[in-house]
């Protein structure tokens, strides 16, 4: 007579964990359908996380730790509270820096040692989810494994290894009210080059 009873259980279980799952990717949808979540991101916006357990949350500069991983962001419509997630062009790597080992050019743009740039690589357009040691030196990267492609964030991202034509695109930086703020839209074009 248990095995009744732990089937129903089992049964129950996963019914329930499935519509939590649906609803969940329905409120997904129903964000990324928002109009303005696929406008680019614009002066002004927050940003806020994009994966893990505290997505959505708001990002404040003492969640971007020196020497750690990029935290992947969205812009945030600071007015109307959309989340510019419905084109994955915007999804933006946010990573401290020690401000010695930045370029001019990249201390200008950031805030606080908090550099940004786009997250879609200039090959193919794949995400760059890398951050680990170049090829060709002993400092950490952002890398694109799709094909090897390694930029340098305190250098612009400049391209350092692999076929990328050209760096990600910076997003300028500022910090207002405790959070990160864009300062001014990508400086560049994001993405891959378009055939033709």
């Amino acid at each position: 007579m248990r095995c009744p009873k732990q089937t129903r259980r089992s049964l129950l279980l996963t019914t329930l964990a499935t519509g939590a799952f649906l609803t969940g990717g329905r409120f997904a949808a129903a964000q990324e359908d928002q109009p303005g979540s696929s406008d680019r991101p614009k002066k002004g916006d927050l940003l806020v996380v994009s994966e893990g357990e505290r997505v959505g949350a708001v990002i404040a500069p003492d969640d971007v730790k020196l020497g750690e991983p990029p935290l992947h962001a969205w812009p945030k419509d600071p007015n109307t509270s959309v989340v510019r997630n419905g084109s994955r062009l915007n999804e933006i790597l946010v990573i401290r820096l020690d401000p010695g080992e930045m370029d001019e050019e990249t201390r200008s743009r950031s805030a606080e040692g908090i550099a940004a740039y786009s997250a879609i690589c200039t090959h193919t357009g794949c995400s760059v989810t890398g951050w680990l040691k170049s090829e060709t030196g002993d400092k950490d990267v952002l890398k694109c494994f799709c094909h090897n492609s390694e930029f340098n964030p305190r250098k612009g991202a400049q391209v350092v290894f692999g076929p990328a034509p050209r760096r990600l695109p910076p997003l300028p930086l500022a910090i207002a009210d405790g959070s990160l703020t864009i300062a001014a839209t990508f400086v560049g074009r994001v993405g891959a080059q378009q055939p033709g």
